[in-house]
């Protein structure tokens, strides 16, 4: 099946490997000026702007660019840019499997805040006391893998993991800290779940069951955390999954709501209308008209 939207695998950005490209953020642009326009990544992505400005869009959700400001991205989602003027920092895109098999705990980067997917916790602006580390980081990163040296992938792992962890340090990320680890352990367990099953489960009871809660008790937890109820937790994610196959023209809205089961194609139009303010063909023909 055609789809209207690119996915790119590392393979296809770079000739080198396939489960790991690092690289400053100007020449890589240079060679990739397509990706400009929407495109779905297999792979793990982020971005530390040094210089730049304009915007992106991370799953439909328009963001700014500028200067000292990082974002990272997870596989499937959908993603455009639009600069203005010189751009410059670096990109660091690694494979699924690049840490699952170098740390014990393997979905490590799934309790990172950033890496849930959740577009306003995944573009961070650094504090000018982290800059210079940061800098300093990536910095080391160009240099192991512009000179390969023993152990050079393990070095760059733990480099990888220094970013991650002063990152994930910054106070408007310490949403765990703030909430009992009992309750966080519940809410990260509601939202895996959710990223599993959003086709198949649409109620907040059937997640509370499997997390053996009662649904006020999972609907109270995300009140108080998210600042939305439960069923607008697995409602927002069943539209996001909407838009994303809506760009693909040769998918019919019919066959849509199929995937997502709803039971008719009514019934999709009329969920999607109230979640994103469109009918679902209004919808692509706006995301169309702006590629």
């Amino acid at each position: 099946m055609k789809a209207v939207i690119p996915i790119y695998d590392i393979c296809s950005l770079t000739q080198k490997r396939e489960d790991l490209l690092i690289s400053r953020f100007a020449p890589y642009l240079k060679s990739h000026r397509n990706l400009h326009l929407p495109h779905k990544h297999s792979f793990y992505h982020l971005v530390y702007f040094t210089k730049g400005n304009g915007s992106q869009t991370i799953d439909f959700q328009q963001v700014p660019v500028k200067s000292n400001q990082i974002y990272f991205m997870i596989p499937g989602q959908v993603h455009n840019w639009a600069f203005k003027g010189d751009v410059d920092g670096y990109i660091i895109n690694f494979s699924v499997p690049l840490f699952q098999s170098f740390l014990l705990k393997a979905n490590y980067l799934e309790e990172l805040p950033f890496f849930r997917g959740i577009v306003n916790e995944a573009v961070i602006d650094i504090p000018a006391d982290l800059q210079v580390k940061l800098t300093l980081l990536f910095e080391e990163l160009i240099a192991e893998t512009e000179q390969p040296k023993p152990f050079e992938l393990d070095m760059v792992r733990a480099i990888m993991l220094q970013i991650f962890v002063s990152i994930a340090r910054l106070g408007q990320h310490a949403d765990s800290a703030t909430v009992s680890s009992y309750n966080y352990t519940l809410l990260r367990g509601f939202q895996k779940l959710i990223e599993k099953n959003y086709a198949t489960l649409k109620l907040p009871k059937d997640y509370a069951g499997l997390l053996y809660i009662t649904p006020n008790h999972l609907n109270a937890l995300c009140n108080d955390v998210l600042g939305i109820s439960a069923g607008e937790v697995i409602r927002n994610r069943i539209a996001l999954e909407a838009k994303r196959l809506l760009i693909n023209n040769d998918l019919s809205i019919s066959e849509i709501a199929g995937q997502l089961n709803f039971a008719d194609n009514s019934y999709f139009t009329k969920f999607f209308k109230k979640q994103a303010g469109l009918t679902p063909e209004e919808f692509r023909k706006t995301t169309n008209s702006h590629e």
